[in-house]
């Protein structure tokens, strides 16, 4: 998957060189890729380490004379038959890697088709890049409908930021007698240009009406607010009033 998203250009050319499950507990799968000569070291087993070990050398054979001598001789034979099966592995690596990447885009297809089937959602239409995040979720969607604090943490990574929950209630007159609960997340983002508030507070808006309709009950009201990170900043010219300031 790596390769096919760096290096496409590269998915027909690829020299593969396998140097076995031992250090597979030790290191990462890819373990070097060298785009320059188009080859990548994995440690995984290739053909010549499935093969049994009868094929290529004799039970006994280190038994008997220079050990170290037909050691050598061993290594040597195994570097030579390593080099002649390379083509066979390359090969058969970048068919694995033409799997993935039809697998991928199944994946991709199947995702896509079940939205729009099942929730009337186009997420190829959607624009807003924070809607596309969450519209992910909706297949899982009866597991996490109404959890205030899993969403509060799901916002907190797609922003990457502090985000504060306050649960409140609302009223549209000045009594208490007709209400419904709110639910009020603050994106506390530090170090905001008064351009890039305008416009995280112009995508937030979207996110807000699509995570109503789907992940907040009907009865309550929700609000995603843009807020600077410190508590008590202090005033000067620069700053926006209802996003930083506090009087």
């Amino acid at each position: 998957m790596l390769l096919d998203y760096l290096y496409p250009e590269l998915e027909e050319k690829w020299i593969v060189r396998y140097d076995g499950t031992f250090y597979r507990n030790y290191s990462r799968d890819a373990m070097e890729i060298s785009p320059d000569e188009a080859t990548v070291w994995l440690s995984r087993d290739g053909l010549l380490d499935l093969l049994p070990q009868g094929l290529l050398s004799m039970e006994d054979e280190l038994k008997s004379g220079d050990k170290q001598e037909k050691h050598k001789k061993l290594d040597l034979q195994r570097r030579i038959l390593s080099e002649a099966f390379l083509p066979f592995d390359s090969v058969s690596f970048r068919r694995l890697l033409k799997v993935e990447k039809n697998v991928s885009e199944l994946l991709s297809d199947k995702l896509s088709f079940i939205l729009k089937t099942f929730f009337g959602f186009d997420i190829e239409a959607e624009k807003n890049s924070y809607v596309k995040e969450f519209a992910v979720l909706l297949p899982y969607i009866r597991h996490w409908r109404g959890d205030m604090e899993m969403l509060r943490r799901l916002l907190s990574s797609v922003f990457d930021c502090e985000v504060v929950r306050i649960d409140g209630r609302y009223g549209e007159e000045d009594s208490t007698r007709a209400w419904i609960p709110s639910i009020r997340f603050e994106l506390r983002i530090p170090n905001l240009t008064a351009e890039e508030f305008k416009a995280l507070q112009k995508d937030v808006q979207p996110l807000r009406d699509f995570l109503s309709e789907w992940f907040i009950p009907a009865e309550v009201r929700l609000e995603i607010l843009v807020k600077h990170r410190s508590a008590s900043p202090v005033l000067n010219e620069n700053m926006i009033l209802d996003y930083n300031t506090e009087l």
